[in-house]
């Protein structure tokens, strides 16, 4: 039995909607699915109100979907600490709220939630405390894809959405004419969310001399630059429709977060970027490459192969090595056209392996009910 608490959750925007998009979706799953108080602090509304249409971009405090979301100015306006603090992804809180937690008669679970890893030592790192000079204690929430770690956001009926959506075949065709688009039978269907990325020219020329046709859907963002330079334009923008062989390119809005969902649901194959749009593609059950955001030292390849440890260990030999060469292609930047060809060999084993890895994923667990777990437990 869950205990019905107050939280405060803050968001640094630093790295475009990946942070805001996590913060959002728990901050509402909370509300919807366990009756908690959720106030969202945000720093970024400008950011916030591309991914919650209606929102404001200047309101000190407004209300969605039954969150109370304040925006996180340097001055701080002063406010009562919650039951439940979360700092996301280690911004920092204001030194105010921290002297008022202090302060405070209550008992006030203070978590860090962290960026997601599947790292072998986040298992051991996960749920661990740390004493603050203040006295408080810190405690490390690490979401993960094992059993020992915070699990990934996953509401409680989005399983069940996805799998309605993928059987009618109406629900996709109605939502690819909300964007003025359809499918021919026979056509392998891609979108691609990625950061700048110098493997796309690779995949895309292989996609186009391919015997069976694509299309290719690709939402406003980062790479659209890659994708307009291999079609020799300047730029590209939402509406935008080309051809080249077997391959068709359409360029779509920017989507809320149900919008982009969807559209993963809709596609054989998901290129995606991060954390948000990474968890996201992997409820789609579909085969998918993640394009980690590079870090300084190279540091990002023990996380991405770390991921390939688990995500390939119950996959063959052969199409396990497939996968593994365009994932490691797409992030070098380089010969990502031979590896696609070679992963396609799998694509029916690569598909089934996708959903095995989604209800593996299920059975873990998710975010919010494990924090909410936590507190109770904590108490």
């Amino acid at each position: 039995m869950s205990v019905k608490a107050s939280w405060d959750i803050f968001c640094v925007v630093v790295d475009n909607y990946g942070d805001i998009g996590v913060t959002w979706r728990l901050a509402r799953q909370l509300v919807a699915e366990h009756g908690q108080r959720v106030r969202l602090w945000v720093d970024d509304l400008d950011t916030f109100a591309r991914l919650c249409p209606g929102t404001s971009a200047t309101a000190s405090q407004q209300w969605h979907e039954g969150v109370d979301v304040r925006h996180w100015v340097p001055d701080w306006p002063g406010a009562e600490p919650a039951d439940v603090v979360i700092e996301a992804f280690a911004c920092q809180l204001p030194a105010p709220y921290i002297e008022a937690m202090a302060r405070s008669e209550r008992r006030i679970l203070w978590l860090n939630l962290e960026y997601l890893s599947a790292e072998d030592w986040v298992v051991g790192c996960h749920a661990l405390p740390s004493m603050q000079p203040d006295g408080l204690q810190k405690y490390f929430f690490f979401p993960g894809f094992e059993q020992g770690t915070g699990g990934l956001i996953r509401e409680g009926d989005l399983l069940a959405r996805r799998e309605t959506f993928q059987r009618d075949p109406k629900l996709r065709e109605a939502f690819l004419q909300g964007f003025g688009l359809s499918a021919q039978p026979g056509t392998r269907m891609l979108s691609l969310f990625a950061y700048e990325n110098c493997a796309v020219a690779g995949w895309l020329d292989a996609l186009a001399a391919d015997s069976q046709p694509s299309l290719l859907l690709v939402p406003e963002g980062r790479v659209l630059g890659d994708v307009a330079s291999w079609l020799g334009l300047d730029e590209l923008s939402a509406g935008d429709r080309h051809a080249r062989g077997a391959l068709q390119i359409a360029v779509l809005p920017f989507m809320t977060q149900n919008q982009y969902d969807m559209l993963l649901w809709c596609c054989d194959f998901n290129a995606v970027r991060g954390e948000e749009s990474f968890i996201r593609a992997q409820w789609a059950g579909r085969p998918l490459v993640w394009h980690i955001y590079p870090q300084e030292e190279e540091a990002h390849w023990d996380k991405l192969n770390a991921f390939l440890e688990l995500y390939l260990r119950d996959l063959g030999p052969a199409p396990a090595a497939a996968l593994k060469g365009f994932w490691h292609a797409w992030n070098a930047g380089e010969g990502s056209g031979a590896a696609w060809s070679a992963m396609l060999e799998y694509e029916a084993e690569l598909r089934a392996h996708a959903e095995r890895w989604t209800h593996k994923q299920v059975a873990n667990g998710d975010l919010a009910g494990k924090l909410v777990f936590f507190y109770t437990d904590w108490l």
